[in-house]
């Protein structure tokens, strides 16, 4: 059985879940990667077959995406060519965590594909949504990676085809502990801005991890140093709590560790609304953005003892061998082309 397993590398979340579905899947079938999306720090331990520029959305500096870098980093005709050179059609089977290129590929050879990502699970109907809505980004979630047939990871089981998150034994084989500092990663934020809203907060240890830090510095009890992965974990596990945005793979990993979170989702990313939605339900706390306004919700949140209790089991190769076991090696049904979800009975 050939396996594509194509993954979207805009932020480290889908790399992480990677890093545990690579090596199970090939003990599955010959697998073959194809990573897309310029906007990772993590490096992966496995082969990459296809690496391509994929569509990446550019973080900015003032809390979203930044809009015009995004489009004018992005490059169409070699999208369409990748697309159209993808040899989608030699696969059984083909797994995107958010991948476009696989997707569409996929769609326009009308070859049935699986979407296995956190952003199948948002869109799915029993998810909680943002109260203020986002007709755009939606649409772009809805369309941006078209896949027949969907499973998703969300912060709760919502259904038989949306699992809680994957783990990665990287932070699985922990044991948290708790130095007294709060860890920070917000990367659509610039420095400054971080610095300004948090250093109003005395006698709290602030460790920042920053995209645009060249190097480690201080400001009093503020610290910030380049985003690294063992030092961000190692800051994580010690930490009394984590303030981030709303991307699943840090928040999830910080629940699992039992730590106090406090989450900003960025602006104009609905996946990251909606995420934040969820958690909202779960009893963590959101800030809409980090402004002065939002001191009192800061120190409430810094006060708190309260943490959200979770249980996330180990469950990859059971969601792999139901993937494998329902869809290697089938057809496309032409009355569930358009379906967004595909319920077993």
């Amino acid at each position: 059985m050939k396996i594509l397993y194509a993954i979207q590398s805009t932020g480290n979340g889908h790399l992480t879940r990677a890093l545990e579905i690579v090596p199970i899947l090939k003990t599955k079938g010959e697998v073959d990667v194809l990573l897309s999306g310029t906007s990772s720090e993590l490096k992966v331990p496995f082969k990459v077959d296809y690496q391509m520029k994929g569509l990446s959305f550019v973080f900015g500096k003032a809390g979203g995406v930044d809009v015009w870098n995004t489009y004018m980093q992005m490059n169409s005709l070699q999208l369409l060519r990748d697309i159209k050179n993808l040899p989608i059609e030699k696969y059984d089977l083909i797994i995107s965590d958010f991948e476009p290129v696989s997707a569409w590929a996929a769609k326009m050879a009308k070859v049935p594909s699986i979407g296995l990502s956190n952003q199948a699970a948002t869109l799915h109907p029993l998810a909680p949504k943002p109260k203020s809505k986002d007709i755009m980004g939606k649409l772009v979630l809805e369309h941006y990676c078209p896949t027949t047939f969907n499973y998703g990871f969300h912060f709760k089981s919502l259904d038989r085809q949306i699992f809680t998150p994957i783990i990665r034994k990287q932070i699985r084989d922990l044991k948290p502990t708790d130095s007294g500092h709060y860890t920070v990663y917000l990367p659509a934020y610039s420095d400054e801005k971080i610095i300004k809203n948090l250093k109003r907060f005395k006698n709290i240890e602030w460790q920042i991890f920053s995209k645009n830090a060249k190097e480690k510095y201080g400001h009093k009890d503020i610290f910030v140093q380049p985003l690294n992965n063992d030092s961000f974990i190692k800051s994580m596990l010690s930490s009394k709590g984590v303030l981030c945005n709303a991307g699943f793979g840090t928040t999830s990993e910080a629940l699992f560790l039992g730590k106090k979170l406090l989450v900003v989702p960025m602006k104009t990313q609905y996946e990251q609304q909606c995420n934040a939605a969820m958690l909202k339900s779960m009893g963590v706390p959101v800030l809409k953005k980090l402004k002065k306004k939002h001191e009192e919700k800061i120190e409430d949140w810094l006060s708190s003892k309260t943490k959200v209790v979770v249980n996330y089991p180990d469950q990859t190769e059971k969601i792999l061998d139901v993937i494998i076991a329902h869809h290697a090696g089938r057809k496309l049904d032409k009355q569930m082309e358009h379906a967004p979800y595909h319920l077993f009975q």
